[in-house]
């Protein structure tokens, strides 16, 4: 192939927070030196060592919120320099899942890396100074149609938030808002035949209305941020459109932190496009799981060690 030719029916996507996990990419960074130039380089931007807390620990404090979105971040980026490096096939598509969807934006040319490291940092802490601890919750909903989870959580707030969160897959709807709200939710939905009604494990109730004063702080900051064009087209979560404008995205940037993840959209539109492999590029394997029911029809591949991105390589060459 020619240098950097886009392949037209190739998307690589980004996971987002739960994906991390204490030792990731430890056997990419052995192959290949841009893994740890890439977490040099956060962290010189935030001013502490991101590579020793990924490799080391300890995990509660890479699951702290403020932490884990640089480090997600930077993952996502040195898995996609690394394929750089390896490889002259692009993507024509990007998408991100939530906080993924930053680094996509770096990966297509939109951010630079040193903004886009400090700006997820403030909007981890933005995210959790919204809403005290334990007064906000998360539930994973399996099993039922997406109109029965938001009309149950309609009916059940009784004046609180609670509301879809993340459309993940067919069949899987995470919800969010204040805790109590949430468990009424979840009896609820457990009544009405959910498979499953479970609590997260974390402590921000992402994509509802309990972050839009969250929003309105990040926007301050995105407001003297720089912005460019995308090189790639890029989906975003929050109407599954693509902007070149600086100040659309900021605008989509804003809205993603109060509005649901709607990523079986995303993925359907992606295919709907021409759309037949999707790269899920960054640690773990979360996002392929669900794109394979959402787009079974379409491939499927994870990047996260040398390996994986050999096999990649001879794929899509095949």
């Amino acid at each position: 192939m020619t240098i950097n030719e886009q392949s037209y029916n190739l998307a690589f996507v980004f996971p987002g927070q739960g994906s991390q996990a204490v030792g990731m990419l430890g056997a990419l960074a052995e192959a290949t030196p841009v893994v740890k130039r890439t977490f040099e380089q956060a962290s010189d931007a935030l001013g502490f060592d991101l590579w020793n807390l990924v490799a080391n620990g300890p995990e509660a404090d890479l699951n702290q919120t403020h932490n884990t979105q640089p480090a997600m971040l930077a993952a996502g980026v040195a898995v996609w320099r690394a394929w750089c490096e390896l490889s002259a096939i692009r993507p024509a598509w990007m998408a991100g899942h939530s906080l993924g969807e930053y680094t996509a934006l770096v990966c297509s040319g939109a951010l630079g890396f040193d903004d886009a490291i400090k700006l997820v940092a403030a909007r981890g802490r933005l995210m959790q100074e919204a809403v005290p601890a334990g007064e906000g919750a998360m539930a994973a909903i399996l099993g039922l149609e997406d109109h029965q989870v938001v009309n149950t959580c309609t009916e059940v707030a009784h004046g609180e938030i609670v509301a879809a969160a993340n459309f993940n897959a067919p069949g899987q709807v995470v919800i969010a808002g204040q805790t109590a709200a949430v468990d009424r939710a979840i009896e609820a939905l457990k009544a009405l035949g959910a498979k499953r009604a479970l609590k997260l494990p974390v402590s921000v109730p992402s994509h509802c209305a309990l972050m839009e004063a969250a929003s309105d702080q990040l926007n301050e900051i995105l407001q003297g941020l720089n912005v460019d064009m995308p090189n790639t087209t890029l989906i975003h979560n929050a109407d599954v459109k693509s902007h070149g404008s600086p100040e659309v995205i900021r605008y989509a940037l804003k809205e993603q932190l109060f509005k649901p993840v709607r990523w079986v959209e995303s993925i359907k539109f992606m295919h709907e496009q021409g759309v037949t492999a999707f790269v899920e590029c960054g640690p773990g394997k979360v996002l392929m799981g669900l794109n394979k029911r959402i787009a079974a029809d379409a491939a499927h591949f994870t990047l996260y060690d040398i390996e994986t991105i050999n096999n990649v390589v001879e794929q899509l060459r095949g």
